[in-house]
């Protein structure tokens, strides 16, 4: 199974994908599922701004595509595109209800880094304290 810094050192490199000319604000997501598999994603933004699909997301969506829907953990990063990431980046309020949706609240664990070295954890239930599911 992948550590946390490992998750959140792909969760970087899934950033380096995000398509951004509208906010040039790129975010980076690794999830982790049982398996070990690391699937990730990238935010993906769109002129009309509704259709724009967050990194968490397309991490999840990615990963149920293919069949996987039992997962671990979810590392984020994100920041003005091209420069270091500076501050936390948690998911929104639509990624923690999908989140809600695959996971169990008490177990699942997100992990926000600025660095493989400045992390911290959440559970779901932390995030999403009334989450529905």
């Amino acid at each position: 199974m992948a550590s946390d810094a490992q998750l959140v050192q792909e969760a970087l490199r899934a950033r380096d994908h995000a398509y951004v000319p509208y906010s040039r604000f790129s975010v980076g997501a690794a999830l982790l599922d049982a398996q070990g598999a690391i699937w990730h994603g990238c935010n993906i933004e769109n002129a009309a701004y509704t259709p724009t699909n967050c990194a968490e997301r397309t991490a999840f969506f990615k990963a149920v595509s293919e069949g996987s829907t039992d997962f671990v953990a979810i590392a984020v990063v994100g920041g003005a595109e091209g420069r270091p990431i500076s501050d936390w980046c948690a998911p929104c309020g639509v990624c923690r209800q999908v989140l809600r949706e695959f996971c169990d609240p008490g177990s699942f664990r997100v992990v926000l880094a600025r660095s493989p070295q400045d992390m911290r954890g959440y559970l779901l239930k932390e995030l999403l304290p009334m989450g529905f599911g």
